[in-house]
């Protein structure tokens, strides 16, 4: 009986874990970031390397951080979300992308569209890895004084629009 019982045990606990994990929902991984300034940084423009932007340079407006590459199925999938987005001049887009080619994400942004005021080239993931990426698509939400209010992990969608980012842009912008 006894050389059952111990195997029953590890069996039940296994069974509670997975449980468990199989009603996580991992688009809503908490970041430690959240209301916290955002890692500071300077880098090159994608379409101009000579030139560099930093996160001082965005303070004082509300604005978008996506981590895109042009490797990235999921990326494919919420750009033409992105294009329509940066026509209604809501909020700016910037993009940061992250571990790619230079030449295949400007092949990329051609063949797709820009919605970017700036895409950043973060060759090495230096920045991604500050920022807590873990994988592309993800997209950050930045209030004025740099301070990150949301990140929103994987491709946005119509739904995460309308129903959190967009709201909280208008109500950190209000």
């Amino acid at each position: 009986m006894k050389r059952y019982l111990i195997p029953l045990i590890v069996f039940v606990v296994m069974v509670g874990f997975l449980a468990v994990g199989l009603n996580l929902k991992p688009r809503e991984v908490p970041s430690p970031l959240i209301d916290k300034p955002a890692p500071a940084f300077s880098l090159a423009r994608l379409d101009a390397p000579e030139q560099k932007l930093a996160l001082e340079d965005m303070k004082g407006k509300v604005w978008l951080l996506n981590v895109w590459a042009s490797w990235c199925v999921a990326c494919r999938q919420e750009h033409p979300l992105l294009v329509e987005l940066a026509g209604q001049n809501l909020v700016p887009i910037y993009g940061l992308n992250y571990k790619d080619k230079r030449n295949d994400a400007l092949a990329w942004l051609g063949r797709y569209g820009n919605p970017y005021v700036a895409s950043l080239s973060d060759t090495e993931g230096l920045v991604g890895i500050d920022y807590g990426v873990y994988g592309v698509p993800e997209t950050f939400v930045i209030d004025k004084q740099g301070t990150i209010r949301l990140k929103h992990i994987g491709p946005v969608t119509p739904e995460a629009l309308r129903d959190t980012i967009m709201p909280l842009v208008k109500k950190l912008n209000g």
